[in-house]
């Protein structure tokens, strides 16, 4: 491609929207354009990073065996009605009304459509498993669109939908998917892991995501080198402490903290640590009534876990402060366990602790002295807890917290969906069987947001080889000056094309420092530059984007060079 040839405009300056650096170097490179809240449109250069990113999913796809399809993305209720989500989706569903004011959606995801479509054309356990693929654009209304093609409205995914006759059968496939999802993120150069995950809304017996790791990553992800586990935070467990509980020493006293609520405000004025205080959260109670909720003040409440507890109502809700002090008498800030009237549910790191400070359980005044057994009872003790760095791995060793942006998401579906929609098939008994499915998303305009996300310097984009528009960039320098440098560039251009190369050509009439800042914003993984100085000498100047390693060499060799350049930077 010439950029003479392409109508390519790029941003001195960061647009105020963009917050992160994806979306803003995606917008300075002219990679996207924003047309509405959360909906871009990807321009040329953009496109073919992500066509690239596709052909990679796809060829994984195919290759573990999965057929590709393409199903609507304008779905009828009726399908939605009877899984229940139409209404428990919530406002994330774009619903519209054709001109007969029958209902319809957008979709955000296909385990309805794809389920009625198994009912339909599977019959027999003879066709089973079989795993459906699609990459296609989705939907969904997110109330607070952010950070450009990281959580965009509309965005283009690849599903995938298997079905089987047994578990046995899933499991197989789920691992087959587990083992492509890998080489998809190896082959595009990216820096990732696989985590134990929570299925959320999707639902299902068994999930795991795929994390590129990012500062920027909006997800806390608990892992050890040393023993190979990694899990999301939300799904990581905790232990008991080792050590004992220590006997009390101090005795219990009440104290005035008049102007003190939070963990901060109390240990600040008491001159004690936070995992010296006692953390007391009220939340509402499956009962309807309420029930406490008690960690080390260090510690932050994993909302997940508190969900699982049969005692507590789903989804978690924090109790109002009228609630509060309907029920305890006092305001926000000053609950404990002493003299507690509702149920009371402990952490084990909580549950460990001798001598603590609590909410007296009166306006104005905290506990000191706490102690489980003797002033308040032995409580129920549960993990309530995330993580954090030093915690014991499940599998023995020490954990570690990372940021990362998920890009993929497999899950073990059951019959959730094949349940509802009556998917069946006959077995080897003629009887009918209820179909096991497994669900497989990837994120593809995401990852692109992602690998930015991972791979940037002050300058711009570094893309991996394997997601850049282009393998090489050349530059001419003043090409309207010499036609013999113009004649040259042309000559080389077509040799890297017989190659088999990608090639960039910037021949546009521009000054050198713009075409070299704007080939370092686009971040092409390699670049050549000829001008009439290096024509004379028989020279081409290299540059490799990532580590800003130069050499010059001969443009008789320039070819056989870069293609040694891109198979050692090649991750596949």
């Amino acid at each position: 491609m010439r950029l003479s040839q392409l109508p390519w405009t790029t941003l001195k300056e960061t647009p105020a929207e963009a917050e992160v650096v994806s979306h803003q170097l995606l917008l300075r490179a002219g990679l996207i354009r924003r047309l509405t809240s959360g909906i871009f449109t990807w321009m040329p250069l953009g496109l073919r990073v992500l066509r690239r990113v596709e052909q990679v999913v796809r060829e994984e796809m195919d290759r573990a065996g999965a057929l590709e399809v393409l199903m609507p993305a304008v779905q009828p209720a009726e399908l939605w009605q009877e899984t229940g989500r139409w209404e428990r989706y919530g406002d994330l569903l774009l619903r519209i009304r054709d001109r007969h004011e029958r209902d319809y959606c957008f979709g955000p995801t296909h385990e309805e459509i794809i389920t009625d479509l198994a009912r339909r054309e599977l019959r027999s356990y003879r066709q089973l498993p079989v795993n459906y693929y699609q990459i296609q654009t989705k939907f969904r209304d997110e109330i607070r669109p952010r950070f450009g093609l990281m959580r965009a409205r509309e965005f283009v995914m690849k599903d995938a939908y298997s079905f089987h006759l047994d578990q046995d059968s899933l499991d197989t496939t789920y691992a087959a998917m587990a083992q492509a999802y890998t080489r998809i993120f190896r082959r595009l150069g990216l820096r990732f892991r696989t985590v134990d995950a929570d299925s959320g809304e999707i639902g299902g017996s068994r999930s795991q995501e795929f994390h590129v790791l990012a500062d920027s990553g909006e997800d806390a992800i608990a892992y050890c080198d040393a023993d190979g586990y990694a899990a999301n935070v939300e799904m990581a467990p905790t232990f008991p402490p080792a050590a004992p509980r220590p006997a009390p020493a101090a005795a219990l006293a009440r104290v005035a903290t008049p102007d003190s609520r939070t963990i901060e405000e109390v240990s600040a004025l008491l001159r004690t640590a936070p995992a010296r205080c006692l953390k007391t959260l009220l939340v509402e109670a499956a009962d309807g009534g309420l029930v406490a909720l008690a960690l080390r003040g260090d510690h932050n409440l994993n909302a997940v876990k508190a969900e699982r507890l049969p005692q507590v109502a789903r989804p978690l809700a924090m109790a109002t402060a009228e609630r509060i002090r309907a029920v305890t008498g006092v305001p926000t800030g000053f609950a404990g366990p002493v003299g507690l009237d509702v149920p009371l549910i402990v952490d084990h790191a909580a549950a460990a602790l001798a001598d603590f400070v609590a909410g007296a359980n009166a306006e104005g005044f905290h506990h000191t002295g706490v102690n489980w057994g003797r002033d308040a009872p032995e409580p129920a003790v549960a993990d309530l807890r995330n993580v954090v760095p030093g915690d014991p791995s499940p599998r023995g060793g020490a954990l570690e917290i990372a940021r990362g942006i998920e890009v993929g998401h497999i899950f073990q579906l059951g019959d959730k969906y094949s349940q509802a929609m009556h998917a069946t098939v006959l077995d080897q008994d003629g009887r009918e069987r209820i179909m096991t499915m497994g669900c497989y998303g990837i994120g593809v305009s995401r990852i692109v947001a992602a690998a930015i996300e991972q791979n940037h310097d002050a300058q711009g984009i570094v893309w991996p080889a394997p997601m850049s528009p282009f393998d090489v960039t050349l530059l001419v320098l003043n090409p309207k000056n010499s036609d013999a440098v113009t004649a040259a560039a042309g000559a080389l251009y077509l040799q890297l094309q017989e190659a088999g190369l990608e090639v960039l050509l910037d021949d546009r009439d521009a000054r050198p420092g713009v075409k070299f800042a704007e080939a370092d914003l686009l971040g092409i993984p390699h670049r050549l530059v000829i001008g009439e100085r290096g024509l004379k000498e028989g020279l081409v100047e290299y540059r490799r984007r990532r580590d800003g390693a130069e050499e010059k060499v001969a443009s008789s060799d320039a070819v056989a060079f870069l293609v040694r350049q891109l198979a050692a930077t090649d991750p596949g």
